[in-house]
């Protein structure tokens, strides 16, 4: 275990120590007062709705024995140690910087516009087949969860984390954090398009990750992506790029895809010359959708590029425990098939929902959705697009909740005038609920999905009794 001491903070963050000891060895790194322990260190957060660097009191009854505050004068605390320092927020980044430079692991950073976590999960269960791992927790993806999550270092032997953003530069601030040894870029689409203004916009952004690792750090990039298969063949990158796709030649391919309602199975083809294994192999995962393929393959490559083993490789995809409320499957009460997608929702994870809807075995396909948020100029158009998937899906009914999804009904009536389609536009989640209740029968499956902001887990608790 390589830990840092006050002195060590002091030191790396330009900071003054009010009171305490410099050689304490500072192990286990809290941001919230409510989950602190004896001995932990309390890093003073400033958020929008109260300042964290006010609790250290706080914290320090609760058993915390550094805190790290900025902004506020703080008095001494008996038998405590505090450390003031320029920008609290700014201080945890370059700790954890620190921290990271301790360790000779490999550190495998994930950004894109859908997927992230599932892919964060699926290549971390891979890594476990030969390595200790740490990864990110949920979606601790911007420059707080970050740093959080590389102050956990311990006895790991490996590092997986995502990289999320709303603007361009923030992933430029992660990966001169994390410093990767292999990043993967799992697709660019419409997550972000109000604040950036288009796909290519979000493209760069996304690209930011390259700058904080190795010249020589391997990339993952999903070849079947219009704007990444385009940079692909424009590029004059010096990092050893690994392409995987369904449709166009790459060198990790998935073949003679069947999804299931809890499982899909490919034969994985292995084109590239610097991996000696067979060239096919069956592949498992435990969870149905096309875009999961997708997730899995950009693992694959990871697992190759770090040398373990495919038959354990493919153990790892097996294994594998995704972060909940994506895709995961929940059995009702009366017979019913819950299809709990609520995490986030844009355009591409929404299509790819749907699809999966359209070819899982069911009685009828029902289509609870929200709105898809954060679209700025681009809402009206992508909600439509929604309207069009859900008639190409054959869904049998379709309840909505939000302003913008009234979008998606009104394209969906258009399009869909020739259909039986029976449609529920509500106010709130409350009332798709009722509607769903009233209209499920035992056998239908039903896809949950809306932008977090929706609550749509609501829905699901509401309809699986």
């Amino acid at each position: 275990m390589k830990d840092l001491t006050v002195k060590n903070i002091v030191n790396i963050c330009n900071g003054i120590l009010i009171c305490g000891d410099e050689s304490i060895e500072c192990k286990v790194f809290k941001k919230d007062t409510r989950t602190i322990e004896t001995g932990d260190v309390y890093v003073g957060i400033k958020g929008e709705n109260f300042d964290g660097n006010t609790l250290y009191e706080e914290a320090f009854e609760n058993g915390a024995e550094v805190c790290i505050i900025s902004g506020i004068d703080a008095k001494e605390y008996k038998g405590k140690t505090i450390i003031k320092v320029p920008d609290s927020i700014k201080a945890l980044q370059e700790i954890a910087k620190y921290k990271r430079d301790l360790y000779n692991i490999p550190v495998i950073a994930i950004t894109g516009s859908v997927g992230k976590t599932s892919t964060k999960d699926i290549i971390a269960s891979i890594m476990s087949e030969k390595y200790k791992v740490l990864k990110t927790e949920g979606n601790m993806n911007n420059h707080i969860g970050l740093p959080m999550t590389l102050l956990k270092l311990k006895e790991h032997e490996a590092l997986v984390v995502e990289m999320g953003m709303d603007h361009a530069g923030e992933i430029r601030v992660l990966t001169n954090i994390a410093h990767p040894t292999m990043c993967v870029i799992s697709n660019i689409g419409s997550s972000h398009i109000k604040t950036l203004g288009s796909r290519e916009n979000i493209l760069k952004a996304k690209l930011e990750i390259l700058e904080g690792a190795s010249k020589e750090a391997p990339i993952a990039i999903n070849n079947d992506n219009d704007l990444l298969n385009n940079w692909i063949k424009t590029n004059t990158t010096t990092h050893k790029i690994i392409t995987y796709g369904i449709d166009t030649e790459s060198d990790v391919m998935a073949k003679d895809i069947e999804c299931f309602e809890d499982k899909s199975i490919f034969t994985l083809e292995i084109n590239h010359k610097d991996y000696s294994c067979a060239p096919c192999y069956k592949v498992e995962i435990p969870v149905g959708g096309k875009h999961f393929v997708y997730n899995v393959l950009s693992a694959i490559c990871v697992g190759l590029e770090n040398n373990i083993e495919i038959e354990k490789i493919i153990d790892g995809i097996k294994n594998v425990e995704l972060t909940k409320r994506r895709m995961e499957i929940v059995k009702s009460g009366n017979g019913v098939t819950i299809i709990n997608d609520t995490y986030n929702a844009n355009y591409e994870s929404m299509k790819a929902g749907l699809e999966y809807l359209h070819n899982v075995k069911g009685d009828r396909k029902i289509a609870i959705l929200g709105d898809m948020l954060n679209l700025g100029d681009f809402e009206t158009e992508l909600h439509e697009k929604i309207g069009d998937e859900v008639i190409k899906s054959e869904v049998s009914v379709l309840i909505t909740v939000g302003e913008a999804s009234h979008n998606i009904v009104k394209r969906a009536l258009e399009v869909g005038a020739h259909t039986n389609i029976k449609i529920f536009e509500c106010k709130t989640n409350e009332e798709a609920i009722s509607s769903a209740k009233e209209e499920l029968k035992e056998g239908d499956i039903v896809l949950v999905k809306a932008s977090n902001a929706m609550h749509f887990d609501e829905i699901v608790k509401g309809i699986k009794i």
